[in-house]
This record gives structure tokens, sequence and C-alpha cells, in this order.
């Protein structure tokens, strides 16, 4: 699932290109992924961008007509960019293809989707709120409003699995599963571990390792075309997609706790005091 820092990625390609761009053509093929009708993704077309910003793991592409394109790639979505534009008629149900935009330069991206769990997400809107996983969202961990007591404030009182916490988009916005056991893992903290119970000094590393994690992936994925962030992603994984791999810091084996849809990634030796954490059904640490 790409998170902040690939989807960043994706935002500075495409506002490098597109910028004062025409829109020549918006075409939905895959019609379950649009999840607007007004205005209408016809609105799109002829219309200049002005901007493209990210907001969480949204990207938001504005443009002087007022309407806003907003896409959320979900887990297995993605954007393939063309230098020039296929031409080639996309039969609704028999590609990936889920959206195509064209530019006047000849210039375009279209958006897919693999496996049958369709979660891709288009809007097209007339502010960026009116999408309601955008108006959802906490504070973004690189905005320099998020300090280390605004971390501690949003810890305050939650009794939920840190893991779980550095997830929800409602909290903190842009960090999923992957760099979430990445923050953990240089944070040496368990994923267990409830936020309410962290001390000072647990805050302030979590804190430097959200920031430390976050700022290097962003600067690893900055400048790099869409076809190759995937693959700078999986290889900036230190604990992450690892299992049976040597943790980097203290050679220990990296584990894994499955769930119904994903997994976390861990060092026992550098997490949890050397205790293997229990399978999904328990939530606990082994005795």
């Amino acid at each position: 699932m790409p998170e902040m820092p690939e989807v960043q990625g994706l935002v500075d390609f495409l506002g490098a290109r597109l910028t004062g761009l025409a829109i020549t053509q918006a075409r939905i093929s895959a019609i379950s992924a649009l999840k607007t009708y007004d205005p209408p993704i016809d609105a799109l077309v002829g219309a200049h961008v002005e901007s493209v910003v990210r907001r969480g793991k949204f990207v938001d592409i504005a443009t002087d007509a007022g309407a806003h394109l907003v896409f959320h790639l979900a887990k297995a979505g993605w954007l393939r960019w063309h230098d020039a534009l296929p031409t080639t008629v996309i039969k609704p149900g028999r590609s990936p293809i889920a959206l195509r935009v064209g530019f006047a330069d000849g210039s375009g991206f279209d958006l897919t989707e693999a496996g049958t769990k369709k979660s891709l997400a288009v809007s097209v809107v007339r502010g960026p709120d009116e999408v309601p996983g955008i108006a959802r969202l906490g504070p973004d961990p690189l905005d320099p409003a998020f300090t280390r007591d605004a971390l501690a404030e949003l810890l305050a009182g939650r009794r939920t699995q840190i893991k779980g916490v550095l997830r929800d988009q409602s909290v903190v916005a842009g960090i999923g599963n992957a760099y979430s056991d990445e923050i953990l893992h240089v944070a040496r903290l368990s994923p267990y571990a409830l936020a309410a119970t962290l001390d000072d000094a647990e805050i302030d590393t979590l804190y430097a390792a959200t920031i430390e994690t976050l700022s290097d992936a962003v600067e690893a994925a900055s400048g790099r075309p869409p076809a190759e962030l995937k693959d700078a992603k999986r290889r900036g994984m230190r604990v992450h997609g690892r299992q049976g791999e040597a943790c980097p810091v203290c050679g220990d084996v990296v584990r894994s706790v499955f769930f119904a849809d994903n997994s976390l990634e861990y060092c026992a030796t550098c997490q949890t005091g050397g205790k293997v954490l229990a399978d999904r059904r328990l939530s606990r640490l082994l005795k």
C-alpha cells in the first residue's frame, strides 16, 4: 500500500509536470472507483492544473475550474505515467485501468488496481474537505506544527496499541502498516505497547523516530518516477516485509504477526525484550 513517502513522491512528480497544463480527457473505466457524481468528471476537461498536493495518503489535483481530482490508491492501486498517453481503447472489466487522464502536451496517467478487492477511490469535488477521508484526517507528522508535545497530547489517554494509533488516519495522517513497523523498530518499541502508558523518554524517542523515518523515506522518494517508487520503498525497509531476515541493528531474526489481511514485522531483541509476540488471537506477549 502506498503511504506518505510514496504519495509525496507521486505528488512531486506530478506537480513538476502538470502544473499549468490543460486536461484533455478524464475517463473512468471502473465505475466502482468513482465515488462522486457532482461535479461530473467531465468538469475536469478543459481545466488547467493549478497545483498537486498531498493530503495524508490522498493526491489532490486542483484546477482553475474550481474542481479537484482527488484519489486514494488504497491497498492495490497505483499510478502509471505516460510521456505519450496510449490511444488504445480501454475495455471495462478487461483491464486493471480504472481511470485515464490526459493532458495538452500528450502526456497522461492511468490509475490501476490489481486484485479482486476494489478499494481505489476517485472523487471530483469542489473542495478537498468534501472527501470524507480527507475531512477526518489528523495532523501531518511532517508539518512543523506537529511537535513532540503535539504527539504527546494525541497519545494521552489512548489505551490502544501504539501500532494501531500510528495507523489511525484520524490521529496522524499518512502513516500505514509499513512505516508504522519501521518507526517502532527505530524507536525500539513493541507494537503492542499501549499508547497511554508511554513515558516521557519513550515519547521523545517515538517522536524522533517518526520524523527521522518519514523524512528519510520522503527524501528517498523525491525525484523518482512512479515506476521506481515501489522498489525504492522495499529497499529502504528495515523490518517490514523482511520476515526471516536478520535485523540490521542486532542480527536477530525479523518476525511477523499475521492478521486477516496484513501482517506486522518486528525484532524481538530490539523491541520486546526478547519476547516473541503472540498471534492475532491472543494480542499479547507470550509468557
